[in-house]
């Protein structure tokens, strides 16, 4: 699943719009990627985004 497991940013739903506009669904998914991160001395990997990891919110293995 396309979810972050710091910030919880998860998929958006929204439409699909053609130059004759009609709208068909679509999915807006975050850029999560699976990264090693210390937590309380151990190492785990989680499923970030990359805002978090941009801002400082993780800390790396």
């Amino acid at each position: 699943m396309a979810k972050c497991e710091i910030c919880s940013k998860e998929v958006n739903f929204g439409n699909n719009v053609s130059h004759s506009n009609r709208k068909t669904s679509r999915t807006y998914k975050p850029n999560v990627q699976s990264v090693k991160v210390n937590e309380n001395g151990t190492v785990k990997s989680i499923k970030v985004c990359t805002r978090c990891l941009k801002s400082g919110k993780v800390e790396r293995a």
